[in-house]
């Protein structure tokens, strides 16, 4: 099962008395266990989309279905509970909660979901480790890296073992040497654990990595590469 599929999908943002197009009637299927790169110039459509797939936003015209659901039919309180359950997210600024650990960061989503504690024990140092982080628990976010805290804020993505985790311009706050590390461990991680990863960036390095590529223009899909599966 594809875990996005778009169908027709167009979204329009309204600033005063002007409308905006934003998507227009896009199409778009995302392959299961890929590394998916959707890249374009600014303004062009890219945020949009990926606010779609996650459910962060919803189309104005058009299906988008996924993990198999059709989203945009979901209540507001049965779509928070869907992302919750289904998509991980890594974001630019990184998002960590300063006050928290980078144990207490990555265990957050568990406590919101109810998970018993030696469940949440086994998840959280299982990711510490995977992301090369596990004499790093008990650090703050103000005491590592920008390398580091967008570490911490990958293995919190994975935490919950979503189907899916979205990345927009996961390396754009990194020097290219801690980038290109970043988009190794993600690559990494996502065939390890079988994930499908959908980043929105500019990054040449990233672009690179691609299983499949997606160029978005005027709010419009204008070219996609799909590489032969590994």
């Amino acid at each position: 099962m594809q875990p996005v599929s778009l169908r027709n999908v167009s979204k329009v943002y309204h600033l005063d008395a002007v409308e905006v197009a934003a998507l227009n009637a896009v199409s778009l299927d995302i392959e299961a266990g890929r590394f998916t790169v959707i890249s374009g110039p600014s303004g062009s459509g890219k945020t949009t989309l990926l606010n779609l797939i996650g459910c962060i936003d919803r189309p104005d015209r058009g299906e988008v279905v996924v993990a198999g659901q059709a989203v945009q039919a979901m209540t507001d309180d049965a779509l928070s509970d869907f992302r919750a359950r289904h998509i991980g997210f890594v974001f630019q600024n990184f998002n960590l909660l300063p006050v928290l650990s980078a144990y207490e960061n990555i265990e957050y989503p568990l406590l919101l979901g109810k998970v018993a504690p030696a469940e949440r024990r086994r998840r959280v140092r299982d990711l510490l480790d995977a992301v090369g982080l596990a004499e790093r628990g008990d650090s703050r976010p103000g005491q590592l890296s920008g390398g580091q805290r967008q570490r911490v804020a990958i293995a919190r993505a994975l935490v919950h073992a979503p189907a899916l985790v979205l990345a927009d311009e996961p390396t754009a706050n990194l020097d290219r040497q801690t980038g290109a590390s970043i988009i190794a461990l993600m690559r990494t991680l996502q065939q390890e654990r079988g994930v499908s990863i959908v980043v929105s960036s500019h990054d040449p390095q990233v672009q690179a990595a691609a299983d499949a590529s997606v160029f978005i223009r005027d709010g419009r899909i204008v070219a996609s590469k799909e590489e032969a599966a590994a």
